[in-house]
């Protein structure tokens, strides 16, 4: 059996709106190990989420379209399958943690019901078997007194019990994949630590693979293997997640990590920020995506795209900048300290 899970291969999806075609996804291309974790960061409207609905084939159509790309799971293309094949794989082999629960959750059925009829959908169980392996779920994602609290509804939860919840529907069957998109963007800070501990725990104790899509670089740096960063439907540098941190080279993502807060930032110091904004992803873009907003920006970069190259090994980026003495002449002096990003 391959170590690889998952391959994705020039993946491109478009979104139609009237005589308007927006370029969501542009040509993105990684792979995951099994029990492995791969982090996808970017701003609002990079192609993240996009890209991580696309791999269950979530995107809605219309006005969404896959244009092109493979999807390869465990050997089998998932761009060729029909639907029903699709439906005997989401939520059993591919799973899927959304950010907001509240939106996730049926208010009208109890968590109890909820959780069972994603084991009964998928596993071989009956009526009173699901309903034990839901309260098992339930107990082992913390949430205390699982067996009255089976019968409750969405509302009577917190947000924080209500993401367990999700995590325990996601995990119900034991997939080899689990894709979270922002799982802990609506939480406050302690209960967001507790959330990522958890989902570590309980991958470690099955065996699963994580796609983890955020904004925050912290909970990259917490969670997962290695990274990508994507700018306005492109990955413009990949890599492991400590040589990211260590030796960024895409001037995006010295941005991101230049903007994060950190302990070393005092109250009355000014945040850094990227200036500018993404560009219109429905018109034609000419050379780099990032050039408008680049402070190291030249001639090239307006007239041609960057292709990604392997700067170091498994380290890739697109940026026309390459050379060493290119890096240090840039870098000097525009990135401050991120140490603290890691804790």
């Amino acid at each position: 059996m391959s170590d690889t899970l998952l391959t994705v291969e020039n993946l491109e999806v478009q979104f139609r709106s009237g005589s308007s075609t927006t370029k969501a996804v542009n040509g993105v291309s990684f792979s995951l190990n099994r029990k492995e974790n791969i982090g996808i960061v970017g701003e609002s409207g990079s192609g993240k989420s996009v890209t991580a609905t696309s791999l269950l084939r979530l995107i809605p159509n219309p006005p969404g379209k896959i244009t092109g790309g493979r999807i390869v799971f465990e050997d089998k293309d998932l761009l060729r399958l029909s639907d029903k094949e699709m439906r005997k794989i989401r939520g059993n082999e591919i799973s899927m943690i959304f950010q907001d629960p509240s939106t996730s959750l049926n208010p009208v059925y109890t968590i109890g019901n909820q959780i069972v009829e994603s084991i009964k959908t998928h596993q071989h169980l009956n009526k009173k078997e699901a309903k034990e392996k839901a309260i098992h779920m339930l107990e082992l994602v913390g949430i205390p007194e699982a067996r009255k609290r089976f019968s409750m509804y969405p509302h009577e939860f917190s947000g924080g019990m209500r993401q367990r919840v999700m995590i325990a529907i996601a995990l119900a069957c034991n997939p080899k994949l689990l894709i979270a998109d922002e799982p802990t963007t609506a939480l406050d800070v302690t209960v967001q630590a507790q959330i990522l501990n958890l989902m570590k725990d309980l991958q470690h104790s099955i065996d699963t693979s994580i796609v983890m899509i955020t904004h925050d670089l912290g909970v990259i740096w917490e969670t997962c293997d290695k990274m990508l960063v994507m700018y306005a439907g492109n990955v413009v540098e990949s890599g492991t997640v400590q040589e990211i941190y260590d030796n960024p080279l895409h001037p995006y993502t010295w941005g991101l990590l230049d903007s994060q807060i950190t302990e070393s930032v005092s109250s009355e110091e000014e945040l850094n920020a990227i200036p500018g904004s993404p560009p219109d992803l429905s018109l034609d873009i000419t050379g780099c995506p990032f050039a408008a907003r680049c402070p190291f920006a030249e001639e090239i970069c307006l007239k041609k795209t960057p292709e990604m190259i392997e700067a170091a090994e498994g380290h890739f980026t697109a940026c026309h900048f390459q050379t060493k003495e290119h890096r240090l002449d840039r870098k000097e002096g525009k990135v401050h300290d991120r140490s603290n990003i890691k804790s």
